[in-house]
């Protein structure tokens, strides 16, 4: 059943079109995931579904019983009330509580709520319940926000951003709530793994359209992919027939007949046919000064506030090259450290030592000091005037080209930047200049840099940071991230005790929980089981490799094949669509292909349940809890 149709959407902001004349449906126990870059529109998309913003033409029609939840990018709050009140003060509004008007049964309801919200707000990190929204992060009223969301009773959820300020735990939480809720879901989202996992159908804000891929994450790549493809040989046929034709006109036409008329109107039309636009991309010829024999060094580092120990004798020398990552729970120390390596903050005892020939490039968590009424390329003035590149030196003009922004978009006031806008400001500075004049950085300290990027701005770092001929300190939620960029991992613990692990997000992942099943007793928690499964997965899809486990033959042979089984079943189904939108006139043709379509797609399914058993099997192999096999299937 159709809960939601946006159709003939037009949309502008000043002189920038977010949409052009587009259309988007959605349908019972759909979940969508919207992507896009930065300030093409996703927020306000979620705004109009919401009703709380106008189009400026086209019509939006919801179902009559459908009620709407929206998770807002930056949520307000009383600041007098309590942080349970604010999760609660939607329902008590709607239920008559707080006018006094409740029943007994209301009283009841009431209770349950309340034990509800205080269980998820207890997982997604708030456990004083009676402190006031002003004295909370914005993290935390963000969380809060999403706790009063997740407990409506709604048919459709409208999630903007739902992962940031997340750590680790909370985002695996969140990631599960969602796959289990059968409400319709539309969320916008940077993190890669959470789409791959939750959504069935991604949709790409694209110059003013909208682009639908009942898919996940990894199979609007491929398709993606395809299309673009199918644009570009279309545009190559054209410039051929182009070609053609004006060699035709150039040699002109003595007679003027009906036929030669239709070639010059045909070669006109071919001339004023745009070409299909392809993205910009944030293009960064990566450059640093040369590193000394002293690099960065901590040694036995303690850093706390009160009776709170943060850090406790933290040491370590960053090597040449260093690929390292922080994590750890929201709160636990990791922007102060960060802090502590550039020397905006000092340890209580320790020291950190900085080489002669560092050069900081710092990209922080929180930024106070933009200047809302500057311009966008003033902006980036005040560090440099020109930037250094494996290319030669460019303009700061030049560079913010390179990070999308385009001529008179750089004379943007900040202020009426998107917030994804403004952070892609800021990583040009962090990532091009430590100084006036721009000395190259060598060392890149990131704190979240993931936070309100869009993927294409992400994947282009990530390909930066490769080439970065330097050491990279990361800070991240973004489980995707970490596994594209970092080879060491030290993570927080209990009394300020950092942990190091070698290998990326999901090595780190996989060694703690195999880790915590050898101190834990068999049976007594599945959490590790599942994780380890989840982890499998994410890295199988991130780098297309198979894990090879200890199965029957049957199963093994199943194993190495069943993927790609899968990807072709998957292209099936593609293809079937396609073939069933062009003969959407042709009721017998069409009754045949909605045939194939259901056969392949149970297959799938079949192939799907089979696959999940296997990465299950092979995950507890993994983790130690089946002995090999002695016999064949």
């Amino acid at each position: 059943m159709n809960l939601l149709s946006i159709e003939h959407l037009s949309k502008s902001y000043s002189r920038r079109q977010l949409f052009d004349d587009t259309s988007f449906f959605l349908q019972e126990g759909e979940k969508v995931g919207i992507i896009g870059i930065n300030g093409t529109g996703k927020s306000t998309l979620l705004k109009i579904m919401a009703g709380l913003e106008e189009t400026d033409e086209g019509t939006v029609t919801k179902a009559n019983h459908a009620v709407i939840a929206y998770l807002p990018q930056h949520p307000v709050f009383d600041p007098e009330r309590t942080a349970l009140d604010c999760v609660l003060a939607g329902h008590r509004e709607l239920s008559g509580s707080e006018s006094g008007q409740a029943e007994e049964g209301d009283h009841q309801d009431e209770a349950a709520l309340v034990t509800k919200a205080k269980t998820m707000l207890t997982k997604l990190g708030v456990s004083n319940f009676d402190q006031k929204s002003g004295e909370l992060s914005g993290g935390q009223r963000k969380r809060l926000a999403l706790v009063s969301v997740l407990l409506k009773e709604a048919d459709i959820l409208l999630l903007d951003e739902p992962t940031n300020h997340l750590d680790h735990e909370m985002a695996d939480w969140l990631e599960e709530q969602l796959k289990q809720r059968k409400e319709a879901l539309v969320m916008i989202t940077h993190d890669r793994y959470f789409l791959d996992s939750v959504c069935n159908r991604i949709v790409e804000v694209d110059k003013g359209k909208l682009y639908s891929y009942d898919t996940n994450y990894a199979g609007y790549l491929e398709l993606k992919a395809q299309r673009e493809e199918m644009a570009q040989a279309t545009e190559s046929k054209r410039q051929n027939i182009l070609r053609t034709e004006l060699a035709w006109v150039q040699r002109g036409a003595r007679a003027r007949s009906t036929k030669q008329k239709a070639r010059l109107e045909r070669y006109e039309e071919l001339k004023n046919r745009k070409a299909p636009e392809t993205d910009g991309q944030v293009e960064l010829g990566s450059i640093s000064t040369r590193l000394g024999r002293t690099t960065l060094e901590a040694r036995h580092v303690e850093k706390g506030y009160g009776d709170r120990i943060l850090i406790h004798d933290f040491s370590y020398i960053f090597l040449k090259n260093d690929r390292v990552a922080f994590i750890g729970a929201n709160g636990c120390g990791k922007t102060t450290l960060m802090k502590l390596l550039t020397g905006k903050e000092q340890p209580d005892s320790g020291e950190i030592i900085v080489g002669q020939t560092v050069k900081i490039g710092y990209y922080a968590q929180e930024v106070t000091h933009m200047d809302p009424n500057m311009r966008v390329i003033d902006y980036v003035r005040e560090v440099a005037e020109f930037v250094p590149t494996t290319e030669g030196s460019v303009s700061a003009a030049k560079m913010l080209e390179r990070f999308l922004f385009e001529g008179s978009e750089q004379y943007t006031e900040i202020g009426r930047l998107s917030g994804g806008e403004k952070q892609r400001v800021l990583l040009a500075r962090a990532l091009c200049a430590t100084k006036k004049m721009m000395v190259a950085p060598n060392v890149l300290i990131l704190d979240e840099p993931t936070n309100d990027l869009d993927i294409t701005t992400l994947t282009v770092l990530e390909d930066y940071l490769d080439h970065f001929e330097g050491i990279v300190i990361i800070v991240s939620h973004d489980r995707y991230f970490l596994d594209r960029t970092v080879s060491r991992i030290f993570a927080f613990e209990e009394g300020g005790h950092l942990q190091q692990y070698e290998g990326n997000y999901s090595d780190y992942l996989h060694a703690k929980q195999a880790k915590e099943a050898a101190i834990t007793p068999s049976g007594t928690d599945s959490t590790v089981t599942e994780n380890a499964s989840k982890t499998i997965n994410r890295s199988n899809w991130k780098d297309g490799q198979t894990h090879k486990k200890k199965m029957t033959y049957q199963e093994q042979k199943d194993y190495d094949t069943i993927e790609r089984e899968m990807a072709d079943l998957e292209d099936l189904v593609c293809r079937l669509d396609e073939d069933i939108l062009k003969a959407a006139t042709d009721f017998v043709r069409l009754n045949e292909l909605s045939k194939q379509k259901e056969e392949a797609s149970a297959k799938l399914e079949e192939k799907m349940e089979r696959w999940m058993y296997l990465e299950e099997k092979a995950a507890r192999i993994e983790a130690g809890e089946l002995e090999e096999n002695t016999e064949n299937e």
